[in-house]
């Protein structure tokens, strides 16, 4: 079976930055898709960034492109999600996902989900 851990969420003012980190548990983390969605409160779960199982392609949401970059290490089975000038509406609940196919998880299939981080951002 497949675990994802979150980690890095918190607090962070506008224009500040903050990576988040997924950690993977289980049978072969490269042949994943991984992505990261997200929950802002009393709405919808919305997808953020996909990467394939090389990380030589990614995908994001219009909403983060230019200020979100995701990445992954093959070697340690983690994901990132580096996040750069943060906006007061980028306050979701992050969740780590990992699904078979890179276009089927930009689309929202998701094999496994990890148990969510908060991600505050001040005005």
């Amino acid at each position: 079976q497949v675990q994802l851990v979150e980690s890095g969420g918190g607090l962070v003012q506008a224009g500040g930055s903050l990576r988040l980190s997924c950690a993977f548990s289980g049978r072969a983390f490269s042949s994943y898709a991984m992505g990261w969605f997200r929950q802002a409160p009393g709405k919808g779960r919305t997808f953020v960034a996909v990467a394939n199982w090389s990380g030589g392609s990614t995908a994001y949401a219009d909403s983060v492109k230019g200020r979100f970059t995701i990445s992954r290490d093959n070697t340690k089975n983690m994901v990132y999600l580096q996040m750069s000038s943060l906006k007061p509406e980028d306050t979701a609940v992050y969740y780590c996902a990992c699904g078979i196919e890179f276009v089927g998880l930009k689309l929202g299939r998701v094999r496994s989900w990890g148990q969510g981080t908060q991600v505050t951002v001040s005005s």
